[in-house]
């Protein structure tokens, strides 16, 4: 035990799953959208609400953290993220069975991991930020790929069980996934867990709202939560309801080839980033986002529409580990406040994204495709962000 104690290797490979805890949070849902509505009698408008709850409890959670976080401790915090990941999927089994209405079951559920899912964002980033490596953007960057490999994880897992055992069994799919948040618990209860800065040296909330930077970046995030989460949480529908591809083949070719596109993005730049101005990278990340979304969105043929989808996975991939890094740059003593405040617009975004496609499909009968049209305004929005944060003059009052 004493080697774990002082071996911050084990602290990252620890943040690793982590990440793949997130992804599980996230993405795991979405796989029983369809699932739900036919079984519990559940509306496009209810399921695009969980995907609010979800997000919304989790912006709650960074909003408030920055109060709490540096005065309760990180390895506290950290453990209660990861059981309460556990009482919410245990939840979501027994839950909808237990309450009056499956609906309401389900909220709770969601609102119970969704917590779990708000520290994790917070907290893992500056983590691994804090632990004594060299090379902290190719550490960020493959920390982020962990949260993808979690994604692809979650698609194939899921996929072979309903395969093999049928989509009513998806109430112990959800039983085996609590078992990684629960054996972590017991992980970072061992490792050491670092902080970003020296007590009583990080920005203060009050200045970091008065940086001009920082609403920039703060947007920037927004849209790029939205821009990633916009077309994962509706891959797996979108294949199956308006492309009419199974859902076996639907759900790998739909969302696990994004996931899979998006961390083969983030480990790209994880190895070639120095070879790589961030802000062009970015910009062309958002141009080939823009144009994804609109393949996926205005052609009927299912290939290119999927094919969309991936290159929507391979766009994405830079966004919300490059607004970190950006933020790290021009915020040096931003700490736990900036982490959390960031990680509160990629939530709103998160939420923004799902929540429009969802009831802008609503509005057009169901048509997933309007919805996804829709959402190009959110790499749109990046790119003239990013452009404008260049051709701006650094504020003399940011660190």
């Amino acid at each position: 035990m004493k080697k774990l104690e002082n071996n911050y290797d084990h602290t990252k490979y620890a943040c690793y799953v982590a990440y793949v805890t997130q992804a599980v949070v996230n993405n795991f849902v979405p796989l029983l959208f369809l699932t739900f509505q036919k079984s519990f009698a559940i509306s496009l408008n209810q399921i695009a609400a969980l995907v609010t709850i979800n997000f919304g409890i989790q912006m709650a959670v960074d909003l408030s953290s920055s109060f709490f976080v540096d005065k309760i401790g990180y390895r506290t915090c950290i453990k209660a993220a990861h059981l309460f990941v556990v009482g919410g999927l245990l939840g979501l089994c027994f839950f909808p069975s237990i309450l009056p209405s499956a609906f309401l079951g389900i909220i709770l559920a969601v609102m119970l991991y969704a917590v779990g899912g708000g520290l994790l964002e917070v907290l893992v980033s500056p983590i691994v930020e804090a632990c004594p490596t060299e090379k902290k953007e190719s550490e960020m960057s493959l920390l982020h790929s962990f949260y993808c490999w979690g994604h692809v994880l979650v698609i194939l897992c899921s996929t072979a069980f309903f395969a093999v055992f049928g989509l009513e069994n998806w109430r112990v799919m959800a039983c085996l996934w609590a078992a990684i948040p629960l054996l972590n618990f017991f992980y970072f209860c061992q490792v050491p867990v670092p902080t970003p800065v020296e007590e009583g040296k990080g920005m203060k909330l009050r200045e970091l709202i008065g940086a001009g930077v920082f609403w920039r970046l703060f947007l920037m995030m927004l849209c790029a939560g939205a821009s990633e989460q916009g077309m994962s949480q509706w891959a797996s529908a979108f294949a199956e309801a308006s492309l009419h591809i199974p859902k076996t083949a639907g759900d790998l070719l739909g969302p696990c080839a994004f996931a899979v596109m998006m961390g083969l993005s983030r480990l790209f730049f994880g190895k070639c980033g120095d070879k790589i101005k961030l802000e062009r990278f970015l910009n062309l990340s958002s141009l080939l986002c823009v144009a994804s979304y609109l393949l996926a969105a205005l052609f009927d043929q299912p290939a290119l529409c999927l094919l969309g989808c991936m290159l929507c996975g391979l766009s994405v991939g830079i966004m919300w580990p490059g607004c970190f890094s950006i933020a790290s740059k021009k915020l040096k003593n931003g700490g736990t406040a900036m982490f959390a405040l960031l990680a509160l617009a990629g939530d709103v975004g998160c939420a923004a994204g799902p929540a429009l496609v969802g009831n802008v499909a609503e509005l057009f009968g169901g048509e997933l495709q309007a919805g996804l049209l829709a959402a190009v305004i959110f790499p749109t929005l990046l790119l003239l962000c990013n452009l404008l944060r260049k051709k701006q003059k650094p504020n003399a009052n940011n660190p």
